[in-house]
């Protein structure tokens, strides 16, 4: 049961990154309004279930949002107007994300809208559940403003681009995936080990 619960967990957060993910693909000097435009598509497409039902997650307006105006820029403003946003717009939306989940650890960690699709209300207000919620959460955002960090670095450097823009990324989001998988179940385990304990 905890295994399925650690699946369901990270497909969701998943399933939530999707637009960004779809936009950090497709984005280059060259393509990043049709990155913006797919982004987007997905965005309302993955979320409408959701937004009919009113529920909204930070994460998933912050997507519509930006992508919405990154379409719109790219649709009103001029190519020569645009080259800053050309040259960053990667490093652009993973500062946005990251900083919006650094944020909601202020308020509402954003992957405790996530967990609470997989867990009981019962243990919603509970210190443990909190507790795993912030770590998570700063996790994520520490992955996003590395990345950011990463993409900025890319951009002025003349060797090692793919390293920066790819690989360390790819292997931070994974590492993020396996610890989001597993540090519930541990901490849970911790808890109840030390609550039996003589």
């Amino acid at each position: 049961m905890e295994s399925a619960n650690s699946g369901r967990r990270t497909g969701n957060l998943l399933f939530a990154f999707a637009p960004w993910i779809i936009f950090d693909v497709v984005a280059s000097p060259s393509t990043w309004e049709y990155a913006a435009l797919a982004a987007l598509v997905a965005a309302v497409v993955l979320n409408l279930p959701a937004l009919r039902r009113g529920s909204f997650k930070v994460l998933e307006v912050t997507g519509i949002l930006f992508f919405g105006v990154m379409a719109l820029l790219a649709l009103f403003l001029d190519r020569q107007d645009m080259l800053w946003l050309e040259t960053y717009a990667q490093v652009l939306s993973s500062s946005v994300i990251g900083v919006v989940a650094l944020g909601s650890l202020a308020f509402v960690p954003f992957t405790e809208q996530y967990a609470r699709e997989t867990t009981p209300q019962g243990v919603w207000g509970t210190p443990l559940f909190r507790h795993v919620n912030r770590v998570l959460t700063l996790v994520w955002g520490g992955v996003f403003v590395a990345t950011a960090v990463l993409g900025l670095v890319a951009l002025h450097t003349t060797s090692g681009a793919d390293w920066f823009n790819w690989i360390i990324p790819v292997v931070l989001l994974i590492l993020a995936v396996r610890f989001t998988e597993s540090y519930p179940d541990q901490v849970r385990e911790r808890a109840t080990a030390a609550h039996t304990a003589p």
